[in-house]
């Protein structure tokens, strides 16, 4: 079995696209060295894996990451450099069991992911194939992803009157990744324009998508149907479909009823809110429709829906590979979204994805809120061929990073299928 001896490891602080404090890990071999940044989430799951902050005042109001930096520095330099390693597996077990903590509480998750990904790359490098080639999953194979662009903001990313966080634009007809990407930054610019002329801020939530003063998601859904025709696309399965992800953790309430858009919804009025936005809109897609504790909600919405739509599990299962399979076994969603730094380490990361196939979930590989221009889940998403990626609107540095990268890779690699990988359900909207 060919091993590999790490020469060095650091970190820094830097900034992400929120203006908070996030690491930058670098790790080396011998003349090699591969980096890598860490994302941070703002609408997070309560059992997500732990980030180390330094809880200072004095400095980024106590989300400093220093002390996450001192332990890359330190004790994750000393455990990486000290002996040769089988693969990144071995690796990551090693910074779990020294981290000693369920929730990776002690180090911070954010400073074992960082190395994570960074040991990743390099040994991609090394091996001289691209990231992509390198990560996959038993029984996947490589297929550039729709992108979900996310260009309406509410909920935590924006702060707005509006309670569901993310309204999407899917590309499913399109032909190419390449033809995708142009159709969701012509309807940006489209919706952008639309909502100008109607009076609308024109300002941005956290994740590039606008931000406009709107209280009802329906009128958030109008304005998307008429973008999407002012840029001269069908809606629908046969050109743009809509994917929406309400978070509705964020929304309800300790009585167990959810507020949306100051009326009061019990777990069954708001499932059949959906089913009614599923008949009068072109949803394909629903993520984290109910929130992270209703299980019977979640298996009502599944009931109703299940059959229909993709539903995406995200606060509920944190890209874990135990609580996927559990939701699988009660009948709670169909997918699952996927996010590197939710659970900690690229190979549980990969755990997850499996788990998801060997129960015909679908699986949508995600950003978060505060980015870097690191572009790691545009080769994730192609290396285990879910066929989803969700990075953002198509604007500002950090969501169009991921994008390009898929522009890129399609171009060295033209060989490589564009689509949704098959999952267990049959999707038909309207």
């Amino acid at each position: 079995m060919t091993t590999v001896q790490f020469t060095g490891l650091r970190a820094c602080e830097i900034l992400d696209s929120r203006g908070r404090p996030t690491l930058s890990v670098t790790v080396s071999h011998g003349s090699r060295s591969a980096t890598a940044t860490v994302p941070s989430g703002a609408s997070t799951g309560r059992s997500e894996a732990h980030e180390r902050r330094d809880a200072d005042p004095a400095r980024y109001g106590g989300a400093g990451v220093l002390g996450a930096v001192d332990t890359v520095n330190s004790e994750l330099r000393q455990l990486l450099c000290a002996r040769s390693w089988t693969g990144l597996a071995d690796i990551d077990a090693a910074m779990i069991e020294l981290d000693g903590t369920e929730d990776r509480s002690r180090i911070g998750a954010n400073a074992i992911v960082g190395v994570s990904m960074a040991v990743a790359r390099m040994l991609a490098d090394a091996g001289e194939v691209p990231l992509w080639s390198w990560l996959h999953v038993q029984g996947g194979r490589p297929r550039l992803p729709v992108p979900h662009f996310n260009v309406l903001n509410g909920g935590a990313h924006a702060h707005t009157g509006l309670d569901f966080q993310e309204f999407l634009i899917a590309p499913l007809a399109a032909a190419t990744v390449a033809e995708a990407i142009r159709a969701g930054a012509e309807v940006y610019a489209a919706l952008r324009t639309l909502l100008a002329d109607r009076g609308h801020s024109v300002g941005l939530g956290d994740e590039g998508g606008f931000a406009p003063e709107l209280t009802r998601p329906e009128d958030a859904l109008q304005l998307l149907l008429r973008a999407i025709e002012d840029a001269g696309y069908p809606a629908g399965l046969d050109g743009i479909a809509i994917a929406l992800d309400p978070a509705a953790s964020q929304f309800r309430g300790p009585d167990g009823t959810y507020l949306v858009n100051e009326h009061r919804h019990s777990s069954s009025d708001l499932v059949q809110r959906y089913v009614q936005m599923v008949r009068d809109f072109p949803i394909w897609s629903i993520e984290d429709g109910m929130a992270e504790d209703d299980l019977a909600g979640w298996r009502e919405l599944t009931a109703e829906l299940g059959d229909r739509i993709q539903l995406v599990g995200d606060d509920n299962f944190v890209t874990t590979a135990a609580r996927i399979a559990r939701g699988a076994k009660l009948a709670v969603a169909n997918a699952a979204l996927i996010k590197l730094n939710q659970i900690g380490t690229v190979t549980e990361t990969l755990e997850a994805i499996e788990i998801c196939r060997e129960h015909g979930y679908g699986q949508m590989i995600s950003h978060r809120s505060g980015e870097t221009t690191d572009d790691f889940i545009a080769d994730l998403a192609v290396g285990v061929g879910c066929g989803q990626l969700k990075a953002g609107a198509p604007a500002r540095g950090e969501r169009v990073a991921k994008y390009n990268r898929l522009l890129q890779i399609a171009a060295d690699a033209p060989e490589l299928p564009y689509g949704i990988a098959e999952t267990a359900f049959t999707v038909h909207t309207g």
